[in-house]
């Protein structure tokens, strides 16, 4: 009697494509709601995407150089160019659902965004920018408000924190560790963990008050560097709320897991962990939410079978990572064991970024959920089929396709 093993699953295949772009996709991001997906490329264009539609409902070209990062901000869109600027754009209002499912994939007059504002950076690095969002939503008429990180203007190896919409320098030169005139005798000054190839600013006690006398007090940032390592510093001198070369932020601790530059780095939505990934086999992981570093090294290495990763996300409930890959792949891992959960293939060449979905906020009841607020749109989205959206996972590639993935819960 034959006996017949048991088949293995079919591979997973992307849910949709997108072919907006005509150079390599080099960031990716999501709106808060779900409701649009932000790409952008190395020519400097950004496309704004309906998960409703599939289909562009914005386009421009936003910067001359490769685009470092993009992110919705109320109702505005920050975007960060290799051609050293930083534009926040007003944010495209979209048409009813029911318009916007007519006409063709390719519409070629697409609105462009208006320009609200600029800034002169520093983007000799590939170092996006981190953002704070101060402004609690309920300002209703009042302009939003954040602070924003970036690496210095002149020494790519610290970082400066500015305010938006103001565009004043808060804080200059975080992570100048030496304080002696750069022609003593023993001049100093200079990081030398390198350049800074990723960070994240944020507000160490939650739920802060977006007002002017505590937006600025409990700020740390978390800076990841060319020699691999990563260093956690907070703003100590809360008597004052701005910094010059580097004073009053205060190393809490260093941790050096990788042997090659740090290339990706992202902390948990609830800034309790953080991990990165380099051009090695490792995946490291840090905690933070304890001051007190153990006697060894400050995280934790996992060595994986793979190396060379060139991004990563982490889901906003904080279990499950997706690290993209120099060979296209994109591996999920648990955050907790690292344990490998899957492997999803299509790209062909380097997957550049990987983005996953928004969880849902808490149901108001049967019909409908407490994120648009829109009853008429409910209606054309049921709560499965948003369900459905909120495990969805994007990645971009250097092949200048985005693709999108329906994944399941992971759950035991």
């Amino acid at each position: 009697m034959s006996t017949t093993a048991a088949q293995p699953p079919p591979p997973p295949t992307p849910l949709h494509l997108l072919r907006s772009h005509a150079s390599p996709v080099s960031t990716l991001a999501w709106s808060d709601d779900n409701e649009r997906i932000y790409s952008a490329d190395a020519s400097g264009k950004v496309v704004v995407t309906s998960t409703r539609s599939l289909r562009a409902i914005s386009s421009w070209m936003a910067h001359t150089d490769s685009i470092l990062g993009v992110e919705e901000w109320s109702n505005l869109v920050v975007t960060h160019g290799r051609d050293n600027k930083v534009h926040v754009w007003q944010r495209i209002e979209e048409l009813p659902f029911s318009a916007r499912i007519g006409g063709s994939a390719g519409i070629p007059d697409l609105p462009t965004p208006t320009l609200c504002y600029s800034m002169d950076v520093n983007a000799l690095n590939f170092c996006r920018f981190s953002l704070l969002n101060l402004s609690n939503g309920s300002e209703g008429t009042g302009k939003p408000k954040a602070l924003i990180a970036l690496p210095n203007l002149i020494d790519s190896s610290t970082a400066d924190v500015w305010s938006l919409p103001l565009i004043d320098r808060v804080h200059a030169a975080i992570g100048q560790e030496v304080n002696e005139p750069r022609f003593s005798a023993t001049p100093g000054g200079r990081n030398t963990s390198g350049i800074i190839m990723s960070m994240h600013l944020y507000h160490h006690t939650p739920n802060i008050a977006s007002s002017s006398t505590s937006s600025y007090k409990n700020l740390r940032i978390l800076m990841a560097y060319e020699n691999g390592s990563v260093i956690l510093r907070e703003y100590t001198r809360s008597a004052k709320e701005a910094s010059i070369e580097g004073q009053g932020w205060d190393i809490i601790w260093k941790s050096k897991l990788h042997v090659e530059s740090v290339m990706a780095m992202r902390v948990s939505r609830s800034n309790n962990f953080a991990v990165t990934v380099s051009a090695d086999h490792i995946i490291g992981r840090y905690d933070l939410t304890t001051d007190q570093p153990p006697p060894e090294e400050h995280g934790t290495a996992f060595r994986t079978k793979h190396a060379g990763s060139g991004s990563v996300a982490i889901r906003d409930d904080g279990k499950v990572c997706a690290a993209g890959g120099w060979d296209g792949k994109i591996r999920l891992y648990s955050t907790k064991s690292f344990k490998p959960l899957g492997t999803l293939k299509y790209h062909k060449s380097a997957c550049q970024c990987v983005e996953f979905a928004r969880a849902l906020e808490a149901p108001t009841g049967k019909e409908g959920l407490a994120v648009d607020g829109d009853e008429s749109e409910d209606e054309d989205m049921s709560l499965e089929e948003k369900l459905e959206r909120s495990r969805w996972l994007v990645a971009g590639g250097k092949d200048n396709r985005v693709s999108i993935w329906s994944l399941m819960s992971f759950e035991k």
